[in-house]
C-alpha cells in the first residue's frame, strides 16, 4: 500500500507502534521486534542489464563479508536464465552497492565448497550497470476466513501493520524471521544513549540537505543533450550554458519537438526544470510529457499541463505555475534512467515551435541516493563528536531502523496535522518523536502547504517610519541613561506601529515570502531611499539592541539578558541570550514573537541568539537540563552532577552550613527555593532535593517572557508549523544559519561580467576572512549578516583603469561593486577595511540630497 492510502485501522495502529518505538529509544532500551523484522529467506531472480549483451547465464562472485574492504573472494556461483537464488533477508549497503547474504545451504546448492559457512553476493551495482538481482514475491497464499487470500507478510511494513493493526478474521502469517539478525538490529549498541539517536539523525539529515545544495549538476551528471530540431542562431547548446538572455528554438511540425537528456550511468534526478521564454506567448510550451529508460525502450513517466493561473490545479500538475518562469516537470526518481525525453506535446495559442531558456535539474549518484555504511567514515564524523569512535556497522545498522522509523512517521503525518487554524493539532502524542521530524520528507511539504493556506494580502502601502538612528547611537553607549531604551530603534518602530489615532491599521506580518518589506524607513538626518536595503538595516539594528553580537557593549534594551556562559571562559557557548526573568513588559515580548513569525515566513532574518533552552520552549521540544542548560550556565550544571555524586564527608567539607535554599538568576537576582530558604540549610541527604529545585527554578525562571514571545508567534505562524518544525529548523529559518563560511557563501554569489582569474582572487581573499568578518561582508553588501541571502557582484566601471580602489556596495539590491585589484593581500585588505569602517548604505544615498 503506497503512501496515503493508508486505511484507518492502519493509521491507528501505526500511532500505537510509533509511540511504542519512541518511548525505546528516549529510555535506550530494545527496539520493537517488528521495526527491525529481517525474512529468515528470499528468493531472487536475475533482471539483465539490457545495455549488455545477451546471455543465458551470470556469474556471481561470492565473498566471505560484503566486498573487498570487508573480506576476500571466495567463489563463484551461476544462475541461468529464469532460475532463482536462495538468500537471507539480510542485507548490507555500502558504497560499491547492495549486498545480500547467503548461508552455508544456499551455498552448497551451487557446488560452493563446504568449509564457508556463509558468503556475500553483490546483488546490485551502484552506478556501473549490470545484471541485478530482484526479489521474487512469494507464491503461497493462506485462505482467510471470509474467502479473502492473502500473501504471507514479508516486509517490516507488512509485520508492522499486521501486529498492530486491528482486523477482524484470520490475520496473514509473516514469513519466519531471521532471529539472529532481528536481535543484532534491536539490540541498543554499547553505552548508546538517546542524545547519541538524535546526533545520528542530525548527521542522516545534514548529508540529505548537503546533497540538497549540490551545484553543476548538468556538468557532472549530464553526457549530452539532443533535440528533435533547431535554428541556426538558437542552438541546442543554449539549454546549458546558464544565461538568461540566450534560448533554443525547434523548426519542426507542433507535437514533434523534443528534448532528449543522456545521462551518465548511476545518476538519478531528483528534480527536472523547464526554463520558459516567455517573449512571445505561442513559443511556451502548455503540455509537457516526459518519457524514460534505455534509447530503445522509453516509458512513460509524467504529463504536466503548464497553467498560467497559479490558481488553477489540473490533476496533471505537479506543481502550480506562475508567470512564465521555471517549471518543475519531474521530480524524485528513485533509479537510474540512461535516457529523459521531454516531448513537447502542445505550445500556447496553437503554437508552432518551442523556444526554452534552458534545463535544469538535481541529481545524485545512485550510491548517495541509499543509506550506505561508508556514509559512516571518520572524515564524515568530525562534526559529531557523540559518534566519533563508534563502529561503523554499529552506525549503520542504527540508521537503518531510524530510516524505518521515519518511514513510517512519513507515513502517518498529514493526519496528524490540522487543516486551519481552528482544528486542534493532534500531533502533540508524538511530540517525543519532534528530533526525528526533519527526516520526514513530508514535513518540509506540510509546512510550506500551512503556511501558504494562512496567508493574508500584504498591504497596499508600506507603513513610512521616522527614524532616528543617531538618538539610537547614542542610547547603545550609555544605555543606563535610560533603561526604556526608548530612543533605541526597536521602541522607535514599535512605537510607530502600534495602533494609535492616526494608525488603526495593525500589521498581522502573514504575507506571502515574495513581500519582502514590511515597512519603509525614513532616517532622519541621513540622505537615504529605502528600497529594502534601510528597512533591512532596521532588523539588523533591531537585533544588536536586542542580542548585541559583542560581548564588549552594554545591553541597550531589558528585554534579554547575557547568560552565564558569557563570563565563563571555558564554555563554548558565550554568546547566548536569555528572556529577562525580570521584565514583565509582555506585549513588547510579544512583538518580538511577531517579527520572528515574520521571519520566518519570508526570506528575512531576526539575528537572536537565544540558546536551545528557548527554542526548544517555541517549538515545544522537550528540554533536556544537562544539554540544554548547560548552554546557559555549564558551571551550574557541573556543580550540581558533582553535589549529587558527593559522599557526605566530602559534602560536609565543601559546604558545611553555607549552602541554602536559593538560586541566583540569569538577571543575578537571588531567590529562595522553599519558603524561609535563605536561612535553611541543605543537609547531605536532601541534596537531591535542593538539586530538583534548582534546576526546576533555572528552567522556568524565564516562562512567562517564553509563553509571551510564543504567543505572538503564534498570531503569525499556525500551530502546525512550530509542531512540524525542529528546535534547530525553527533557529535558521528566524535567524539564517549561524555561521558563515566561504563555501556557504559561494551558494548564494553571481558573477557579472567577470573573468575566472578575477573571482578566484576574491575567493582567495575572502578564504582568509574569519566567520565574523565574513558576516561583516554579508552586512556590507546587503544589509544582513547571516545567510540564506543572495548577492550579486559587478565590476567596478566608474574608474576602470584604476587598480585598487575602495569596494562599494548597494543594499538594496544587494550588489557590490568590486574594482580591480593587484594581489589577492591587497584585495583582501581593503575589503576587510570597507566592511568594518564604510557605511553600508552609501550608494542607495539620493544625489539630489
Amino acid at each position: 500500500m503506497r503512501a496515503g492510502e493508508e486505511a484507518t485501522h492502519q493509521v491507528l495502529g501505526r500511532l500505537r507502534f510509533l509511540l511504542q518505538c519512541s518511548e525505546c529509544f528516549r529510555r535506550a532500551r530494545p527496539l520493537p521486534a517488528a521495526l527491525c523484522y529481517v525474512p529468515r529467506e528470499v528468493q531472487y531472480k536475475i533482471c539483465k542489464d539490457p545495455s549488455a549483451a545477451a546471455s543465458s547465464r551470470s556469474l556471481l562472485s561470492v565473498w566471505d563479508g560484503p566486498g573487498p574492504a570487508r573480506g576476500s573472494k571466495r567463489a563463484t556461483i551461476e544462475v541461468r536464465k529464469g532460475g532463482c537464488l536462495r538468500a537471507t533477508g539480510e542485507e548490507y549497503r555500502n558504497s560499491a552497492g547492495l549486498w545480500v547474504k547467503l548461508r552455508k545451504e544456499h551455498l552448497e546448492e551451487h557446488g560452493v565448497c563446504r568449509e564457508l559457512e556463509e558468503g556475500w553476493v553483490l546483488a546490485q551495482r551502484f552506478g556501473d550497470g549490470g545484471d541485478k538481482l530482484v526479489p521474487v514475491e512469494r507464491i503461497q497464499q493462506q485462505q482467510q476466513t471470509f474467502g479473502t487470500d492473502y500473501k504471507p507478510a514479508a516486509s517490516w511494513e507488512q509485520v508492522v501493520d499486521l501486529m498492530y493493526s486491528m482486523q477482524l478474521g484470520e490475520k496473514p502469517v509473516p514469513v519466519e524471521p531471521d532471529e539472529a539478525v532481528v536481535q543484532k538490529l534491536r539490540s541498543m549498541p554499547p553505552n548508546w544513549s538517546y542524545e547519541q539517536d538524535m546526533e545520528l539523525g542530525r548527521f542522516l539529515y545534514d548529508v540529505t540537505e548537503r546533497d540538497e545544495h549540490c551545484k553543476d549538476c548538468v556538468k557532472d551528471h549530464l553526457n549530452g543533450i539532443e533535440v528533435s530540431s533547431q535554428l541556426d542562431d538558437f542552438k541546442v547548446s543554449h539549454l546549458t550554458d546558464n544565461q538568461g538572455d540566450t534560448y533554443w528554438e525547434s523548426s519542426g511540425s507542433p507535437g514533434q519537438h523534443w528534448v532528449r537528456l543522456h545521462m551518465k550511468k548511476g545518476s538519478v534526478i531528483k528534480k527536472l526544470w523547464l526554463m520558459l521564454n516567455a517573449n512571445i506567448n505561442s513559443y511556451v510550451p502548455r503540455r509537457v510529457a516526459v518519457y524514460g529508460g534505455p534509447a530503445n525502450r522509453l516509458q512513460h513517466l509524467r504529463t504536466v499541463l503548464i497553467n498560467d493561473r497559479s490558481s488553477l490545479l489540473h490533476p496533471l500538475l505537479l506543481q502550480p505555475w506562475n508567470s512564465y518562469q521555471d517549471v518543475c516537470i519531474l521530480r524524485d526518481m528513485k533509479t537510474h534512467v540512461p535516457v529523459l525525453e521531454i516531448r513537447i506535446l502542445e505550445c500556447r495559442e496553437q503554437g508552432y515551435n518551442v523556444r526554452l531558456r534552458g534545463i535544469k535539474f538535481k541529481s545524485f549518484w545512485e550510491r548517495d541516493l541509499n543509506l550506505n555504511a561508508d556514509m559512516f567514515q571518520m572524515a564524515q564524523l568530525v562534526r559529531y563528536p557523540l559518534l566519533e569512535g563508534v563502529d561503523t556497522d554499529v552506525l549503520y545498522r542504527r540508521a537503518v531502523v531510524i530510516q524505518r522509523f521515519t518511514q513510517l512517521l512519513d507515513s502517518v503525518l498529514g493526519y496528524l496535522i490540522p487543516i486551519s487554524d481552528e482544528s486542534d493539532s493532534t500531533f502533540s502524542v508524538l511530540r517525543g518523536m519532534k528530533p526525528f521530524l526533519q527526516l520526514c520528507k513530508l514535513s518540509k511539504t506540510l509546512v510550506t502547504h500551512c503556511l501558504q493556506s494562512s496567508e493574508s494580502s500584504p498591504p497596499c502601502m508600506l507603513p513610512k517610519l521616522l527614524i532616528n538612528r543617531q538618538l539610537a547611537r547614542e542610547h547603545r553607549a550609555h544605555p543606563e541613561l535610560d533603561p526604556s531604551g526608548r530612543n533605541t530603534v526597536f521602541t522607535q518602530v514599535y512605537e510607530n506601529l502600534k495602533p494609535s489615532k492616526t494608525n488603526n491599521h495593525l500589521l498581522n506580518y502573514r504575507w506571502p515570502q515574495t513581500h519582502s518589506q514590511w515597512w519603509e524607513c525614513v532616517f532622519t538626518t541621513e540622505g537615504i531611499i529605502d528600497n529594502g536595503g534601510g528597512f533591512r538595516d532596521c532588523l539588523t539594528d533591531i537585533s544588536e539592541e536586542l542580542c548585541p553580537s559583542s560581548g564588549d557593549v552594554p545591553v541597550p534594551l531589558p528585554f534579554f539578558v547575557r547568560t552565564s556562559n558569557q563570563g565563563n571562559s571555558s564554555s563554548d557557548t558565550r554568546d547566548m541570550y536569555v528572556p529577562n526573568p525580570s521584565c514583565k513588559d509582555f506585549p513588547k515580548y510579544e512583538w518580538i514573537g511577531q517579527l520572528m513569525g515574520a521571519a520566518l515566513r519570508s526570506k528575512e532574518i531576526l539575528v537572536l541568539a537565544l540558546p536551545s533552552l528557548v527554542w526548544k520552549q517555541l517549538s515545544g521540544e522537550e528540554v533536556i537540563w544537562s544539554k540544554d542548560f548547560a548552554a546557559v550556565d555549564v558551571e551550574l550544571v557541573k556543580l550540581l552532577q558533582m553535589l549529587e555524586e558527593v559522599d557526605r564527608e566530602a559534602f560536609n567539607f565543601m559546604f558545611g552550613k553555607e549552602l541554602t535554599y536559593t538560586t541566583v538568576r540569569s538577571d543575578q537576582r537571588v531567590v529562595e527555593l522553599i519558603p524561609k530558604g535563605s536561612s535553611t540549610v541543605v543537609r547531605f541527604e536532601d541534596r537531591k532535593e535542593f538539586i530538583r529545585l534548582v534546576q526546576k527554578a533555572r528552567l522556568e525562571e524565564s516562562k512567562e517572557q517564553v509563553e509571551a514571545i510564543r504567543a505572538g508567534l503564534l498570531r503569525v505562524v499556525p500551530q502546525a508549523v512550530l509542531d512540524l518544525l525542529t528546535w534547530q529548523q525553527l533557529e535558521k529559518k528566524v535567524c539564517g544559519n549561524p555561521e558563515v563560511t566561504v563555501d556557504e557563501l559561494k551558494k548564494f554569489v553571481t558573477f557579472e561580467d567577470f573573468d575566472s582569474s578575477h573571482v578566484q582572487q576574491f575567493w582567495d581573499a575572502l578564504n582568509n576572512f574569519t566567520s565574523e568578518d565574513l558576516s561583516r561582508f554579508l552586512k556590507f553588501v546587503t544589509g544582513r549578516s547571516r545567510l540564506p541571502v543572495q548577492l550579486t557582484i559587478y565590476p567596478d566601471r566608474s574608474i576602470p583603469e584604476r587598480l585598487d580602489m575602495m569596494p562599494e556596495a548597494s543594499t538594496c539590491s544587494c550588489t557590490l561593486f568590486l574594482p580591480k585589484y593587484s594581489s589577492v593581500k591587497t584585495c583582501e585588505e581593503l575589503l576587510r577595511y570597507a566592511v568594518y569602517n564604510c557605511m553600508s548604505i552609501d550608494t542607495d544615498k539620493d544625489n539630489w540630497d
